[in-house]
């Protein structure tokens, strides 16, 4: 999943990227709210945190101008506010949740996955494919048994072509969600860690369930195809 966190404080920005990208998300940041309605109207973000204290326009309005530009992912607002009123004012502009500074990062991250979870391709937390199980909740991948090691950004890819598993996902899908701001497209990331996932995913059993089609882009599917 790829993210937009929109938080004016430095530091605050940095301790949430940080901690969301350990937990496998691909992270942006925006200081302000023009900024972060720039990146949305570019980028199709999974998901939105955003604080309702900025230094152009308040969340409360980022929120409604990006529901009006027709962002309909998830949107969590953060803020120091806890009076019901300032609640209010956030879900009727648009917002789904709504989080009290100060927070534990776990509560935070259960949030996101409960926002998560509403999206049609990810509502269940166990994800199976052939004898490949996907837990998303502990972050746990396993073939027939065998529990399987991934790095946080091979099982970030992992997850996202599970979630779209039997459809050809391309690499500007790829980069669009499991890959931030950062990433060069002109790069061969994207195939070395299809290279690497699929060593630990498919090497050593009879049924490759991780494809590539050949100029389309890649497929995880348990059905056998003649030219996976």
């Amino acid at each position: 999943m790829r993210l937009l966190v929109v938080e004016d404080e430095p530091q605050a920005a940095r301790y949430l990227a940080k901690g969301l990208r350990e937990y496998a998300f691909a992270v942006d940041t925006a200081e302000d709210g023009c900024t972060a309605i720039q990146k949305v109207a570019v980028t199709s973000y999974d998901l939105v945190i955003l604080d309702v204290m900025l230094p152009d326009m308040d969340g409360v309005s980022v929120c409604k101008e990006l529901r009006s530009r027709g962002y309909t992912g998830p949107i969590l607002m953060l803020t120091a506010r806890g009076a019901i009123p300032d609640r209010v004012a956030g879900l009727n502009a648009g917002a789904d949740d709504y989080l009290t500074k100060p927070f534990e990062f776990d509560e935070l991250i259960a949030r996101i996955r409960a926002l998560s979870r509403r999206q049609p391709h990810l509502e269940h937390p166990i994800i199976c494919i052939a004898d490949l199980v996907i837990d998303t909740h502990r972050r746990e991948v396993s073939r027939g048994g065998a529990s399987i090691t991934l790095t946080t950004r091979e099982y970030a890819l992992l997850e996202y072509l599970a979630t779209r598993q039997g459809a050809v996902v391309g690499r500007a899908d790829i980069s669009e969600h499991v890959w931030d701001e950062s990433y060069d497209p002109g790069s061969n990331l994207i195939e070395v860690y299809i290279q690497r996932l699929r060593r630990k995913i498919d090497q050593g059993f009879p049924n490759q369930i991780l494809h590539t089609r050949r100029g389309e882009g890649y497929q995880l599917t348990s059905k056998e195809l003649i030219n996976g």
